[in-house]
């Protein structure tokens, strides 16, 4: 095979119907073409010589160039390639590292071996260029629903053609038991379009929440407008689900607009799920009324919430308890699920039972440190003291308002307490000091005699080990580990020091140390102050 001016014109001719056989840019194939003949003249001039082809884009001609390059003389490695700056006086003026020599070589006779190779190059690049237009063409659809038509299974995951070439249902993603025979036609969610060596690896959900999402806003005009907006989407595939909606339009109910007509747009959706059950909750910004919300149709009479531990602990009837964790506690799961918050569920029974235990408990403790009978104990804690501390140093006519109490017994009250106090606190400076706990961190200011008896257990003795602590090795807090929140225990955490007041002291340690310049605090506290002040300006004029 020689290029002529014969079959000049057929490269362009071939490029231009490859190009519309396969959707891709005809510029493509011409590349292709050019670097095909480029390596085809190196297996004729020798593979060490830089050739290289340009293809004229009008008349198809093909030009064979020799490239070398201007190197420093002991950078020369590739003699065919490079020459140095000596060696190129001979065919340039005051030749420069960095410049080339561009020779015109004769064009190539292409063997049937040559012409074999230069065929799979094109169509290598081909294939590429089909991939990569493929990946462009789907990356932006990540997030969306496609119609899909059922090509074949495979090992449980269903392989399906989505027009540009085919994705992966796996077997994870599909509701319950769904099975499906080729040229079904199917809707799925984009879950995921990934770039892989084989090309675009699509994956497809039909579990995905915002499957369900998605469906709705099909469904719903106003969703699709922006009138309603949904804020959560909790699943169990093919069971049951919980979307929590609202609107920006008073004069629209979300969960009416969602419900539609005798139920038509949910049960639009309901049909695609295989009639998996959904609930439509009204999300509200007070997260326990949210939580009343998302139990339905359970009936709740208290919710205690720990925005801390996020956490929330729900009081209902004892005849309401089933309802509310559901079958195999599939309710309170997905409750759990929508609020993203731990649901601890008792009954009005177990809650009393807990609050008398309690309160008993707050009673001996007043009774045994301050020598107090079990009456005046009690009345203590009726009045809402939960500890030494609060007797200690509150305001003297906030134990005048007792029953009974006069100055002389507050007096006395606060006498002992502060006694009390005051032993416990030289004994768990005693016990710091034997377990090593130095000076440096017994005078760092914030911390109490039972919080340096808490650290000099747990290995922290200096105010060197004190700064290299994490917030949360001291505050406690939580980890998401598969899905589950596991609680992580702090050393300073029984004295109820929150996450913030723990990275302050720490942060002071380093600072103390020298390890942290003050300025650097500063500027990033300002820069924290302008962030949020834009944030809110945003907000407002939203």
């Amino acid at each position: 095979m020689a290029i002529t001016s014969a079959n000049q014109l057929e490269l362009l001719q071939t490029a231009e119907a490859v190009a519309r056989e396969k959707m891709i840019d005809p510029n493509l194939v011409v590349e292709a073409m050019e670097e095909s003949l480029a390596r085809a003249a190196k297996s004729r001039y020798g593979a060490e010589m830089d050739i290289r082809v340009a293809i004229d884009r009008k008349t198809g001609k093909a030009t064979f160039t020799r490239v070398r390059t201007v190197v420093e003389d002991e950078e020369l490695e590739n003699y065919q390639a490079e020459f140095t700056v000596e060696q190129a006086k001979q065919y340039m003026e005051d030749p420069e590292v960095g410049q080339q020599l561009i020779e015109e070589v004769p064009p190539v006779e292409l063997g049937r071996i040559a012409a074999q190779s230069a065929k799979q190059v094109i169509l290598q690049k081909v294939r590429e260029a089909e991939r990569d237009k493929q990946y462009e063409e789907f990356k932006d659809k990540a997030g969306t629903i496609i119609n899909a038509l059922v090509k074949r299974e495979e090992y449980g995951n269903v392989i399906v053609d989505v027009g540009a070439g085919e994705a992966v249902l796996r077997r994870n993603e599909k509701i319950g038991r769904e099975a499906y025979r080729p040229n079904d036609r199917i809707r799925c969610y984009i879950k995921e379009v990934r770039r892989e060596q084989r090309g675009p690896q699509i994956f497809l959900s039909r579990t995905a929440p915002e499957f369900m999402a998605e469906l709705f806003k099909m469904e719903v005009p106003e969703i699709y407008e922006g009138i309603i907006e949904i804020k959560a989407v909790a699943r169990d595939p093919g069971s049951r689900a919980k979307i929590a909606v609202i609107s920006y339009d008073n004069s629209i109910d979300p969960v009416g607009a969602c419900v539609g007509m005798r139920g038509s747009r949910v049960q639009a959706v309901v049909n695609e799920l295989q009639g998996e059950k959904i609930d439509i909750i009204p999300w509200n910004e007070d997260m326990p009324t949210f939580l009343v919300n998302a139990l339905q149709p359970a009936e709740v009479a208290k919710v205690v919430l720990d925005e801390e531990a996020g956490k929330i602990e729900v009081v209902v009837p004892e005849e309401q308890l089933s309802l509310a964790i559901g079958r195999r506690g599939q309710n309170v799961r997905l409750a759990s699920q929508l609020t993203g918050l731990d649901i601890d569920i008792m009954t009005e029974e177990e809650e009393s039972k807990r609050r008398q235990a309690e309160f008993e408990l707050r009673t001996k403790l007043f009774m045994d440190t301050l020598d107090l009978d079990e009456f005046f104990a009690q009345l203590l804690v009726s009045e809402g003291f939960t500890n030494l501390e609060e007797v200690a140093y509150v305001e003297l006519e906030e134990l005048l308002v007792i029953e009974g109490v006069d100055e002389a017994t507050a007096g006395e009250l606060q006498a002992r307490a502060r006694d009390y106090l005051d032993a416990q606190a030289k004994k768990a400076m005693e016990a710091a000091r034997a377990l090593g706990v130095e000076d440096s961190l017994v005078n760092f200011e914030g911390l109490t005699p039972q919080m340096l008896e808490a650290l000099g257990g747990d290995g922290v003795k200096t105010l060197e080990d004190f700064a290299t602590c994490a917030d949360w090795e001291l505050a406690g807090g939580w980890t998401t580990i598969d899905g589950e929140r596991v609680k992580d225990d702090g050393v300073l955490e029984p004295f109820d020091v929150s996450l913030e007041e723990a990275q302050n002291m720490v942060m002071t340690a380093r600072v103390m140390l020298g390890w942290v310049d003050p300025a650097d605090l500063e500027a990033d506290a300002e820069e924290d102050d302008a962030e949020n002040g834009d944030a809110v300006e945003e907000e407002a004029e939203a």
